[in-house]
C-alpha cells in the first residue's frame, strides 16, 4: 500500500472531500496541519509550488489538490497509483428511489422518501453537502437563531436523512442512464438501477475563464476563502464578485488580510442589504466599481492582477497575493445532458410548480433547476416536493 501524506487545515472543506475519498479506498495517511506548524507550511509550498490546501502526496508523487485527486480517480488512475487490485463488478443494486446529490435539496429529497417508506439511495458523491460545505456562516435558514455553519448543517441534514433509513454512498456517479426504465447509475465502484430518479446535482462555482487564472490555480488563485484564506496572513488580497458569496468571503478573510479589495464589474452590488452594510462598515474592505479582471500576474504565484475601468476604459494594476473567485455557479447537469431538456445555461428544465422533468419517473430540484433563488432553503423546498412528487407517481405506477 503507498504512504499517503497530506498537507491541510482546519474548517478546510476540499481537505475533507480527499480524506473522504481515500477513506473509501480504505486508505490511511499522515496528516500535517500547516496552521498548527507555520514551517511545515513553507515545507508544503516549496515541496509543491502551490499555496492552497490540501495537498497531496502519494508515495514520491505530487497528486495536487483535491481537484487532482478526483480527476484520477475519474480517469481509472487512482486505484492503480494506490497499489489497489480492479473490482469485480457485481450485479447493480436496485431501489425504489436513487437520489443523486447531497445538497440542501437531495437530503431533504431523502427525508420524505424515506418517510414515506420509499427506501431510498442517496449517492452523496465525495463532495458530500454541496455548496453549503464552502459557506461559513449561515445566518438566514430558519430554525437556527444564533447561525450555524455550512458542514454542520449539512451533518445535520444528513443524520436526518440516514435516522429514516436512507443509504448514502459516498461515491460519484459517472453516468446516468434514463433512457429506459429501470434507470441505470453507475460510480466508479458500483452500478445501481431505479424506479425513479430525483436528480439533486447542484451547482459549482464559475472561473473567469482566462489564461492566467488556470496557470496561477492553487497558486493563489482560490474559490474557498475557508480553506486558503489563512495561508496569506497579514497580505493584501481580492475578492471578484457582487453577491452574498463575495462579500461572505470578504468578511471572512479580513481576519487575515491587511485588505481586501471587492472588484466588482457594476457600480452596485447584488448582495442582501446586510451583507452590504457589513462589508462597508469593514475597514478593512474597499470597493472597486466598473472593473474586471483582465489578468492575474505572477510567475510562481500571484503577485497582482490587471484590471480594466469599464468605464474609464483605463487600466491599473492592483498589487495582491490572492485572488478569490466568487462569480456565481453554474449548474453540474453534464450527466444528462442530451437526456433531458435543459435551459442555454444548463439548469434542468421542469414543469413549473413541480420537480417533473420531460422524462416520466425523473424529478429535478434544488440549484440545479434554480437560476434565480439559489437559496439552502429553497432548495430543500424543492427536495421535498421532488420526493412528494415521485412518491405520487410510485404508487399511480403501482411501485410504492
Amino acid at each position: 500500500m503507498a504512504s499517503i501524506l497530506l498537507y491541510t487545515k482546519p474548517t478546510c472543506p476540499y481537505c475533507d472531500r480527499a480524506k473522504a475519498l481515500l477513506r473509501s479506498k480504505g486508505q490511511t495517511w499522515t496528516e500535517i496541519d500547516i496552521e498548527a506548524d507555520p514551517a511545515r507550511r513553507e515545507e508544503m509550498i516549496e515541496r509543491s509550488r502551490r499555496k492552497t490546501v490540501p495537498q497531496i502526496f502519494i508515495g514520491d508523487r505530487h497528486v495536487g489538490g483535491y481537484d487532482d485527486l478526483a480527476a484520477l480517480e475519474g480517469a481509472g488512475e487512482l486505484d492503480p497509483l494506490l497499489g489497489l487490485r480492479p473490482k469485480e463488478e457485481g450485479a447493480p443494486l436496485h431501489a425504489r428511489v436513487v437520489i443523486v446529490g447531497s445538497g440542501p435539496a437531495g437530503y431533504t429529497a431523502a427525508i420524505y422518501a424515506a418517510r414515506a417508506e420509499l427506501h431510498p439511495l442517496l449517492i452523496a458523491g465525495f463532495q458530500t453537502g454541496g455548496q453549503l460545505m464552502l459557506t461559513t456562516e449561515v445566518e438566514n435558514y430558519p430554525g437556527f437563531p444564533d447561525g450555524v455553519t455550512g458542514p454542520e448543517l449539512m451533518e445535520h441534514f444528513q443524520k436526518q436523512a440516514e435516522r429514516f433509513g436512507t443509504r448514502v454512498v459516498a461515491e460519484d456517479a459517472t453516468a446516468v442512464d434514463l433512457s429506459k426504465r429501470p434507470f441505470q447509475i453507475r460510480t466508479n465502484d458500483a452500478r445501481f438501477t431505479a424506479d425513479a430518479v430525483i436528480l439533486a446535482m447542484g451547482a459549482s462555482a464559475k472561473w473567469l475563464g482566462i489564461e492566467s487564472e488556470k496557470r496561477l490555480a492553487n497558486r493563489g488563485v482560490s474559490a474557498c476563502a475557508t480553506c486558503d484564506g489563512a495561508l496569506y496572513r497579514g497580505k493584501s488580497m481580492a475578492v471578484v464578485g457582487g453577491g452574498d458569496t463575495a462579500l461572505e468571503e470578504a468578511l471572512f478573510l479580513t481576519r487575515y488580510a491587511s485588505k481586501v479589495s471587492v472588484i466588482h464589474r457594476r457600480d452596485k452590488l447584488r448582495a442582501s442589504k446586510i451583507m452590504q452594510e457589513r462589508a462597508k462598515a469593514n475597514p478593512k474592505i474597499e470597493f472597486i466599481w466598473n472593473s474586471v479582471v483582465e489578468e492575474i500576474l505572477g510567475t510562481s504565484f500571484v503577485e497582482g492582477v490587471r484590471l480594466r475601468d469599464l468605464v474609464a476604459r483605463t487600466t491599473r494594476v492592483l498589487d495582491v497575493e490572492a485572488l478569490f473567485v466568487a462569480i456565481g455557479h453554474q449548474p453540474n447537469t453534464q450527466l444528462v445532458q442530451g437526456q433531458l431538456a435543459l435551459d442555454s445555461v444548463g439548469y434542468i428544465k421542469v414543469e413549473p410548480g413541480t420537480s417533473r422533468t420531460g422524462v416520466e419517473g425523473v424529478f429535478a430540484c434544488g440549484d440545479a433547476t434554480d437560476p434565480v433563488y439559489r437559496q439552502a432553503v429553497t432548495a430543500a423546498g424543492t427536495g421535498c416536493m421532488a420526493a412528494i412528487d415521485a412518491e405520487r407517481w410510485l404508487a399511480h405506477q403501482g411501485l410504492a
